[in-house]
């Protein structure tokens, strides 16, 4: 196929073809209207992650002067969940627990606890929201290839939607503010503009 028929099939040269979002699609993920739904899906994964923050501050092994020993315990969990011709922690993910978090327990210790802890406060006060739901997802990805699935489908699903609503799940929240000040992708804030005249 030519250059010339490739370009009739996606637009005339130099031009960008944008595909509209269905209507649904853009009631359910970008309309202000549907901003409390966000706002209750945001304060229920926050508080889960702010009370499992809590859990390890306040009981032994995450921080502190036994930081490291529930890691280690977690860590030591999921290898062992490697064996059998189905095994619910992949080997390779395995290697990298044993590799890269054992050597390192008490740092990643400290990591874990305040990473949840921040995610669970973005995603309560709405700064950040697709950032801390980013994050969110990412730690119960995390959680869920070695081995502990619990709540954590559940979360990553909700979390996964706050992402796709990320303009408005933060609109009864810090982000109302926010994030017209620094401005987004299609629009200079006020402080991106200064920042750069200065």
């Amino acid at each position: 196929m030519s250059t010339i028929a490739i370009s009739k099939v996606l637009g005339r040269a130099g031009s960008v073809t944008q595909i509209p979002e269905p209507k649904f699609a853009r009631f359910v993920f970008a309309d202000t209207r549907l901003s409390w739904l966000w706002l209750v899906v945001r304060v229920y994964v926050g508080w889960q992650w702010v009370s499992a923050a809590i859990e390890k501050i306040q009981g032994p092994g995450w921080v502190g002067s036994t930081a490291g020993a529930g890691l280690t315990g977690f860590v030591k969990g999921s290898i062992a969940q490697t064996a059998g011709a189905h095994p619910a922690v992949q080997g390779w993910y395995a290697t990298l627990l044993k590799d890269l978090v054992l050597p390192h327990v008490v740092v990643w210790s400290y990591l874990v606890t305040i990473g949840e802890l921040a995610c669970g406060i973005g995603l309560i006060l709405g700064v950040f929201t697709g950032i801390a739901a980013f994050s969110g997802a990412f730690m119960n990805m995390n959680y869920m290839m070695a081995g502990a699935v619990s709540i954590n489908p559940i979360l990553l699903f909700l979390e996964l939607l706050l992402i796709l609503a990320w303009r408005v799940a933060g609109y009864i929240g810090v982000d109302f503010a926010l994030l017209p000040a620094l401005g987004t992708p299609w629009r200079r804030g006020p402080l991106a503009s200064a920042a750069q005249t200065a």
